[in-house]
């Protein structure tokens, strides 16, 4: 899932720009403070999708568990944004409904923006009811309501899938907006972030069109969701690069898993067995100052973690 939002700071020159991204959803205004005022307000839906040629559920490169929370912050450090998964107060049409919720904050500063999607998970995949995007005090709030709902994410896709979409808005300044994207799953690549290198990461692009009266503005996005994890990377049509730095989805390392290829198995048995009676501590699991039968029997039981 993805969100960023980031007003004018000494990061980023003259231009204000707010993105927001969370793995589905990316709403972008800008303007320039010299010559003609110009926004780019943009709310794109992104779908998950398989690794490879195979087809799987969205949930597997989004996981919309109440209680998931993503951080990432811009490489240049000027950005954090985090996103959560809550609870939601309302209903639609009796159905249980769930809140991503995406705060933002320029670092150095008291800027904090948060926005908020309304969405909800049934069979026939992940479907969004409503945006309420904070834009700034130039731009104001913008919502979109999608009646019916707009897919957020569909249950199934594979590589190679293109889906769009269209929304409705309004912003002060520039007044009703419609906008529409095209999102394409372009590639699979393992990404190295702060917070780990994940493989087989779905790269999406998303190509949007944005017309107001002031005009039309284009732009291209990429971000990249990792499979049982969700948003690691996104890359804005500035150029301007977030990586996940943490995640409460992140594995904890295993203690017994002592040769660190993901799985206790007869190779940990082995490698604490040959340290038998020893201090090495990467072989003393249960850090008691020695290798010996207590460490080996601790491996035995978590055989196959």
């Amino acid at each position: 899932m993805q969100l960023t939002q980031t007003p004018w700071s000494p990061h980023r020159g003259v231009f204000f720009r707010i993105p927001y991204y969370f793995s589905g959803i990316i709403v972008t205004a800008s303007t320039s403070t010299k010559g003609n005022q110009m926004i780019r307000n943009t709310v794109l839906l992104i779908v998950l999708f398989c690794v490879f040629t195979n087809i799987t559920s969205a949930q597997n490169y989004y996981p919309a568990t109440i209680g998931n929370t993503w951080v990432l912050e811009s490489t240049d450090g000027a950005e954090r944004t985090t996103y959560t998964i809550a609870a939601a107060d309302e209903s639609f049409n009796g159905e249980q409904v769930r809140i991503l919720e995406i705060t933002t904050e320029v670092l150095g500063t008291s800027t904090v923006r948060t926005s908020t999607f309304l969405f909800q998970v049934e069979e026939g995949g992940m479907k969004l009811h409503r945006i309420v995007a904070e834009l700034g005090d130039v731009f104001g709030v913008a919502r979109m309501v999608f009646s019916p709902p707009a897919v957020f994410f569909p249950p199934t896709l594979q590589l190679g899938e293109v889906w769009e979409t269209q929304g409705e808005t309004e912003a002060n300044i520039v007044g009703a907006l419609t906008v529409s994207s095209v999102n394409k799953v372009v590639a699979v690549e393992d990404v190295v972030t702060p917070a780990g290198t994940f493989e087989n990461c779905l790269k999406i692009r998303v190509r949007t069109r944005s017309t107001a009266a002031l005009g039309v503005s284009r732009s291209t996005s990429y971000q990249w969701l990792a499979p049982d994890h969700g948003p690691v990377k996104f890359e804005t049509d500035q150029d301007i690069v977030f990586e996940l730095v943490s995640s409460n989805l992140l594995a904890t390392e295993s203690p017994y898993d002592v040769n660190a290829d993901g799985t206790v198995n007869i190779l940990d048995l082995v490698f604490v067995a040959s340290h038998f009676g020893q201090t090495d501590p990467k072989a003393d699991v249960n850090a008691d100052g020695t290798v010996n039968i207590l460490d080996l029997t601790l491996i035995v039981q978590n055989f196959g973690n």
